[in-house]
C-alpha cells in the first residue's frame, strides 16, 4: 500500500473513531463504570432467580406452573420499580410429559435411564418391544435401505463434546428435532437417542422435537450419557439388542400465556426501546434455573440498576419475559407479529439465554458504520475480563426474531461448557447458581444495555430477512 493510501486509511480510522467517542460523551462512560461496580456488588438478580425457581418451579409452556410464573414476572416487575407492566397474550401448545420406562430386553436386560423428548406421542400401554438399529446421524439414517429400519427402534449414537463456546450442541442437535420424524419415514416403530447435552450422570437431557406431515409419528426418547454407553457397549457384542419402551405422554391442546414486559423510561428518546430478552418457561425436569431463571432474573437486575442511575439513558430500557421459547418460540413471534410496525423505534437488542456461567466475550451485529461505538462500549466491559468477539452476534432464539426484521443485535458470550452439563435435565436446579457469576453478568449487560440506550445515533438496521411472524 502506498504511503498517501496508508495516511487516507490512518485519517479513516480517525474519523471513524472519533465519531464512536462523540456517540458516548465522558459523563456516559463514567455513569456505565459506576453502574458495572454497583452491579459487582448486588444481588438482586440471584434472588429472582432463588424465588422463581422456588415459589414457582418448573414452567412447562401451558402448565399451571406457566401461569404461576406470569403471574410472578407481573407482581415482581411492579415491585422492582419498573413502568408499563403488562401481560400481552400468547397462544402455547399444551404437552403432557406423563412417565417413560426404557429396558434392555436382550441380550442381557438392564433398566435405562430415560426422559421423553418434548412432543413425543405415547406408547400403548404394554409399551414398544423391538430390536435396535444405531445411526450415527441425520445423514446416516438417510442413507440405509427401508428393510433395516422398518419395525424397529433407530438408536442416535452421536456424542456432543464439551466446550467452552458450546459447538458440539450444533453438530447433535440434530436427531432431538427431527429424528422421530425421519426415522417414522423408513418404518421405525420407536427413536431414542444419546442426548444432545454433556452430562455425565445418569439424567437425561429432554428437549423438543417435532414430526413431519403425511407421516404418523413415533414415540422419541432420551437416554442419559451412561444409558446410552450401555446400549452402545451391549451391541457391541455383534448380537441383537432388543429394547423396550413405554411412555403416557401426550398432547393436549392449547393454553394461553403471556410475553410478560416491563419499561425503565428513558429520557429525551423515551419512544426509542434497547430490548433484553430472556424467556420465562422451562423444562420440567428441573426447576429451570439456568434456563433460563437466570435470564429472567439477569436482565430485571440490570435493567433496575440502569433505572437508578444518577443519569438515566436517552432510551427506554423494555424488559421482555417471553413466553414458550422451548415449544417453537411461540412468545418470540408474537411479538415480533404485535410489535413489528415499530421495529425502527428499537435500536439494539440483547438477550440472556446461556445460563450464568462466566462471561469472557462481547459479539455485535450491527451496522458496519457502528462498530467503533461497539469497541468503545466493549472497553467498560474489558475489566470483568470481557474481550471483543466479533460480528457474528445471533441475538439469541427470542431476540433473534427481530434480527430478521432488521434489528441490531449484541451478545455477551458465556462459557457453555457447564451449560450443557445442565441444560434440560432435572439437575438444572437454583443450587448450581453462583452467586458471584450472577453478578458478573449483570455487571455485563447493565453497562452493554446502558450505553447501547445513550449513544446518540444509535446502531443503524440489518437486512431485512422477513417480514413479522403471524
Amino acid at each position: 500500500m502506498s504511503p498517501a493510501r496508508i495516511a487516507a486509511s490512518l485519517a479513516a480510522c480517525l474519523f471513524v473513531l472519533s465519531a464512536a467517542a462523540e456517540a458516548l460523551s465522558e459523563a456516559a462512560l463514567a455513569e456505565a463504570r459506576a453502574l458495572r461496580e454497583r452491579a459487582l456488588a448486588d444481588d438482586t438478580a440471584y434472588e429472582l432467580v432463588r424465588s422463581l425457581t422456588t415459589e414457582v418451579g418448573p414452567r412447562l409452556p401451558g402448565s399451571p406452573g406457566d401461569a404461576r410464573a406470569v403471574a410472578w414476572s407481573l407482581a415482581k416487575l411492579k415491585a422492582l420499580g419498573f413502568s408499563n407492566v403488562r401481560a400481552e397474550p400468547v397462544t402455547v401448545p399444551r404437552w403432557i410429559r406423563g412417565d417413560a420406562r426404557a429396558e434392555i430386553v436382550a441380550p442381557w436386560p438392564q433398566a435405562l435411564a430415560v426422559a421423553a423428548l418434548g412432543g413425543s406421542v405415547g406408547t400403548p400401554d404394554a409399551g414398544i418391544e423391538a430390536e435396535v438399529v444405531p445411526v450415527g446421524s441425520l445423514d446416516d439414517l438417510k442413507a440405509q435401505p427401508r428393510e433395516r429400519i422398518e419395525g424397529r427402534i433407530v438408536f442416535f449414537t452421536a456424542r456432543m463434546e464439551r466446550s467452552r463456546d458450546g459447538a458440539g450442541y450444533g453438530k447433535t442437535v440434530g436427531p432431538r428435532g427431527s429424528g422421530a420424524a425421519e426415522a417414522a419415514r423408513l418404518g421405525a416403530v420407536a427413536m431414542v437417542m444419546r442426548p444432545a447435552g454433556t452430562s455425565t450422570s445418569r439424567t437425561p437431557h429432554t428437549g423438543a422435537q417435532r414430526y413431519s406431515g403425511g407421516v404418523p409419528p413415533i414415540p422419541a426418547f432420551a437416554l442419559s450419557n451412561p444409558d446410552a454407553d450401555m446400549l452402545e457397549q451391549q451391541l457391541a457384542s455383534g448380537l441383537p439388542v432388543r429394547l423396550r419402551v413405554a411412555s403416557t405422554s401426550r398432547w393436549d391442546g392449547e393454553a394461553q400465556s403471556a410475553n410478560v414486559i416491563g419499561e425503565i423510561p428513558g429520557h429525551g428518546r423515551n419512544d426509542e426501546v434497547l430490548l433484553l430478552g430472556a424467556h420465562l418457561d422451562s423444562w420440567d425436569l428441573g426447576t429451570g434455573a439456568h434456563d433460563d431463571a437466570t435470564g429472567v432474573g439477569i436482565i430485571a437486575a440490570a435493567a433496575k440498576l440502569i433505572g437508578e442511575s444518577k443519569r438515566r439513558p436517552r432510551r427506554t430500557i423494555r424488559v421482555v419475559f417471553y413466553a414458550n421459547e422451548e415449544f417453537g418460540l411461540s412468545g418470540a413471534k408474537a411479538y415480533a407479529a404485535t410489535h413489528g410496525d415499530s421495529i425502527d423505534k428499537h435500536v439494539l437488542g440483547l438477550e440472556s439465554d446461556l445460563g450464568a456461567f462466566r462471561p469472557y466475550g462481547l459479539r455485535a451485529r450491527v451496522a458496519p458504520d457502528r462498530l467503533p461505538l461497539v469497541r468503545s462500549i466493549q472497553s467498560v466491559l474489558e475489566p470483568l475480563g470481557i474481550a471483543y468477539h466479533g460480528t457474528e452476534a445471533s441475538g439469541g432464539a427470542d431476540v433473534g426474531q427481530l434480527r430478521e426484521l432488521g434489528l441490531p443485535v449484541m451478545d455477551i458470550v458465556t462459557d457453555a461448557a457447564p451449560y450443557f452439563d445442565l441444560h434440560h435435565t432435572a439437575n438444572d436446579t437454583f443450587d448450581k447458581v453462583d452467586p458471584a457469576l450472577v453478578r458478573l453478568n449483570v455487571a455485563a449487560l447493565a453497562a452493554t444495555a446502558y450505553l447501547a440506550a445513550e449513544a446518540e445515533d444509535g446502531f443503524g438496521r440489518l437486512p431485512v430477512a422477513s417480514k413479522p411472524a403471524q
